[in-house]
């Protein structure tokens, strides 16, 4: 994906807040080799552009001034209560930086699965998201989980999923973290007769 950013020469809460006035959204991008640099970018177009998943988990084009440079969305804070974007950080990266991130996760095949067919079970999606580390190049958008061969008492851990080339969970202590599990259903008794 791409955008369009714009410098910024003026910094601080006055200058931020009479650049929200304007429909601007005021941001930096850091790391690399170069400095940190004050942007703004579009308040809507910036809005629209964070409801897609891929802005959140794959390497962006940002172009600013004439020059192209690869970007990872970092951080973004939103107003408590208004639809307003405050501020917005980015790191840029390029195709041998090794990164850690959040990945979310797509699940299929649950409705075909002889845990829900015939066992008629209930499946848990315990993480909806995993953490990652790979090269910037091989960030994948998200992970797909096949639930079509579950059965009746399974669980999927971290080590199940099928990840892409050069791609590894970071499982931070924990030594095999659960992604699906799969519970039978609970049979209600009768009250007994008195």
């Amino acid at each position: 994906m791409q955008f369009v950013a714009f410098e910024r020469a003026l910094q601080g809460t006055g200058a931020s807040r009479r650049l929200r006035i304007t429909g601007k959204t005021p941001g930096i991008v850091y790391g690399g080799t170069g400095e940190p640099q004050l942007i703004e970018i579009d308040h809507n177009a910036l809005w629209h552009a964070l409801k897609k998943e891929a802005f959140h988990s794959s390497v962006l084009d940002m172009h600013v001034a004439g020059t192209t440079s690869k970007v990872l969305l970092r951080d973004v804070q939103y107003h408590p209560y208004k639809p307003l974007i405050l501020h917005i950080d980015f790191q840029r990266v390029d195709a041998s930086t090794k990164l850690s991130l959040k990945v979310p996760l797509h699940f299929k095949g649950e409705e075909e699965s002889s845990a829900v067919k015939i066992d008629k079970c209930l499946v848990n999606h315990i993480a909806n998201e995993v953490e990652i580390t790979c090269l910037a190049a091989d960030i994948p958008e998200f992970i797909e989980v096949n639930l079509s061969a579950l059965t009746k008492g399974q669980t999927i851990h971290a080590s199940d999923l099928q990840l892409p080339k050069g791609v590894k969970v970071a499982v931070h202590g924990k030594v095999n973290p659960s992604i699906v599990s799969v519970s039978a259903p609970v049979a209600e008794e009768a009250p007994a007769a008195e």
